[in-house]
């Protein structure tokens, strides 16, 4: 990804692994020296490489965790 700099702030949790090793992980992350975010998306083990996630604000954190929360699962 070049161009696009982050850096890991914190782990936050790891919601599954597939069979390459690759997880789809919550994490707080800086996206080029701006604020954190929260962060979900799958990496590769060794945070190398990425694929497509969605970043949300603290605010829409706490939407999806409301509306999860109103789900029957």
């Amino acid at each position: 990804m070049a161009g696009i700099k982050y850096e890991i702030k914190e782990t936050i949790g790891s919601l599954s692994e597939n069979n390459k090793g690759w997880s789809k992980q919550l994490n707080l992350i800086s996206w080029n020296d701006r604020n954190p975010k929260y962060d979900l998306r799958d990496w590769a083990p060794e945070h190398e490489k990425m694929g497509k996630g969605v970043t949300l604000t603290k605010d829409e954190l706490k939407k999806l965790r409301d509306i999860l929360n109103e789900m029957d699962l």
